[in-house]
């Protein structure tokens, strides 16, 4: 929360203390205004953005975050992965992707020779939704600007959705994970392709061999774009 939030809700604590309540401000007061972020256009670089909406309130789930998880990698990556939300984990210490599906995430990018410093990791939504439960449609409303921003400032050749919640969510679609697999759609200018989500693969390792096929393709495609393939 900023300075300007925590002197806001000290003199409405103490306005309560003094007079009572309810206490009712019109609609465009400042209190209201302070706790929907805006973006600014004039932001060029993801550290500043960070700034920008590391304090953002727009949703419920801002009350109830540890950390705001904006993510982590290179910021001029050709390759960004995105993810459904934080979990548990990642809420603790503000790093997307940490604990066991982490760990198989980095050791699938090992295998296709890159690592963490060569591609960038975001999810959909910024906080942890309660017990992970799926993003809820205001949630994704208020959040995916600032996911959108993000592959601005980044401007990836190649965006891979981890999981069915995190593919539908962006493509507006019910679609099976199966369905989706294997097609490469367009999001708002970016070809992304769709695979699982390593929590699956640790739950099911039945699709483990799927999701290698499917990353085979993935690193060709990247070094197709980077014109890097043989």
């Amino acid at each position: 929360m900023s300075d300007k939030s925590k002197q806001i809700r000290t003199f409405v604590e103490e306005e309560l203390e003094i007079f009572g309540g309810p206490l009712y401000m019109p609609e465009n007061s400042e209190s209201q205004q302070v706790e929907t972020t805006q973006l600014s256009s004039e932001t060029n670089s993801l550290s500043a953005f960070n700034d920008e909406i590391k304090d953002c309130l727009n949703c419920s789930l801002g009350s109830s975050r540890n950390n705001f998880v904006f993510g982590a990698g290179n910021p001029n990556a050709d390759l960004m992965f995105v993810g459904e939300a934080p979990g548990e984990r990642e809420d603790m210490e503000g790093v997307p992707f940490v604990g066991r599906a982490g760990k198989l995430l980095d050791d699938i990018l090992k295998a296709i020779n890159l690592t963490r410093d060569d591609v960038y990791i975001a999810n959909v939504l910024k906080c942890r939704p309660p017990n992970n439960r799926d993003p809820k449609k205001d949630e994704i409303e208020q959040c995916e600007p600032y996911l959108l921003k993000q592959i601005e400032l980044i401007k990836p050749k190649l965006l891979v959705a981890l999981g069915r919640i995190s593919a539908q969510t962006l493509l507006r679609t019910k679609d099976s994970l199966t369905a989706m697999r294997g097609q490469v759609f367009d999001y708002h200018g970016t070809d992304m392709v769709v695979t699982y989500h390593p929590a699956a693969l640790l739950r099911n390792p039945n699709w483990k061999r799927p999701a290698w096929e499917d990353f085979k393709k993935i690193r060709d495609m990247y070094l197709d774009k980077r014109g890097e393939r043989a």
